[in-house]
């Protein structure tokens, strides 16, 4: 290990000073010792406070600089390390050829042709940079693959399709069943029942009674559910009603039970949705007399909903097409009551 001097570095510089100027035959520049003396001194002070210097961009330049010019620059470091400067000039050296290629390389895109190819990227998750790059092709883009590549977003996961895809693709194999409470004049409560086909919203049946049985569900069931029509699952929730016989109606129309899990409404969000339309669009506005009357409101209701309602899941259209009136049909818009007044069906009639 090296032995460490008693002395200061700078006291030892000025004795080494004073030595050569002697030696050689001079005078002593006094002035010109002390200065030096009385700077290496405040360096030496600064050195021991300050743990670490707070260097800025032109004191790095300055050493990286000096380093390539004066081999003995490490003898006057006094405040970093030499490894420090070495790594400045580095820095500095990745700068300047950075700045140097900047008008070089691979053309820059916009932003708008980024956005599209993450849009694309982000619906399609099976998708790879040759299929979205084949798709700007048609769209007139010319751009390179390797460019689609390389703004793509990154994925951890094996790509698969959304949730939002699976449940659209088997919208038409699905249906949905629930009970929902209508009140009446004498203060009673009636059941209505409900089932929907996911496909196109369409109410497949719709019925009311005042006592709720398991066996009054399953002929419901049979009557709305034929074997040439019925779908492939049938959602519901957990109500007691829909008993093991209920569970084995459904088996025996080769329909696949899918009960939702307790306290969960949102997993037969289709019926509920429909449930709260008839309330907002029928049971709010009326009073029930009886379930008679209530019966032929419901089946109103279902004509109502399935032919004249536009839905905002179908485009603005009808589950059950509705066709549309262009000024050839007439110049004369009429309004056809629906549900006694409560709605109106607008169409096109010759003047």
């Amino acid at each position: 290990m090296q032995r460490r001097s008693r002395y200061p570095r700078h006291m030892l510089f000025l004795l080494r000073l004073l030595c050569v100027r002697l030696l050689s035959g001079g005078s002593p520049d006094w002035a010109w010792a002390f200065e030096i003396l009385a700077l290496r001194q405040q360096l030496a002070t600064l050195t021991r406070q300050i743990q670490r210097a707070q260097t800025r961009t032109f004191d790095r330049a300055f050493w990286a600089i000096l380093s390539r010019l004066y081999p003995d620059w490490r003898r006057l470091l006094h405040f970093v390390q030499p490894e420090t400067v070495v790594r400045w000039h580095r820095l500095g050296f990745r700068l300047w050829w950075r700045f140097r290629s900047r008008s070089r390389g691979r053309r820059p895109i916009n932003d708008q042709l980024r956005k599209l190819i993450r849009q694309m990227a982000d619906a399609q998750p099976t998708w790879g940079a040759p299929r979205i790059h084949g798709e700007l092709l048609k769209l007139g883009i010319s751009v390179a693959e390797s460019t689609v590549a390389r703004y793509m977003p990154r994925r951890r996961r094996t790509p698969s399709q959304t949730w939002l895809t699976f449940l659209h693709n088997h919208l038409a194999c699905a249906a949905g069943m629930d009970f929902f409470a209508i009140p009446t004049a004498t203060f009673t409560v009636l059941f209505g029942f409900l089932i929907l086909s996911h496909d196109r919203r369409r109410i497949l049946h719709i019925n009311v009674t005042a006592h709720p049985t398991a066996e009054w569900t399953r002929n419901q069931i049979h009557t709305a559910l034929p074997f040439d029509t019925a779908p492939r699952f049938l959602h519901r929730d957990r109500d007691s009603i829909f008993n093991e016989r209920v569970r084995e109606t459904i088996r025996h129309l080769g329909i696949e039970d899918v009960p939702s899990a307790p306290k969960s409404p949102w997993q037969n969000p289709f019926a509920e949705r429909a449930i709260g339309s008839i309330r907002r669009d029928l049971l709010d506005h009326v009073i029930v007399l009886s379930e008679a009357h209530e019966r032929r409101l419901l089946r109103a209701y279902q004509r109502y909903h399935n032919e004249t309602r536009t839905h905002l899941s179908l485009e603005k259209d009808a589950p059950e097409r509705r066709e549309v009136h262009g000024p050839e049909r007439g110049s004369r818009i009429v309004a056809l009551p629906v549900l006694g007044g409560l709605h109106r069906r607008y169409e096109r009639r010759a003047a």
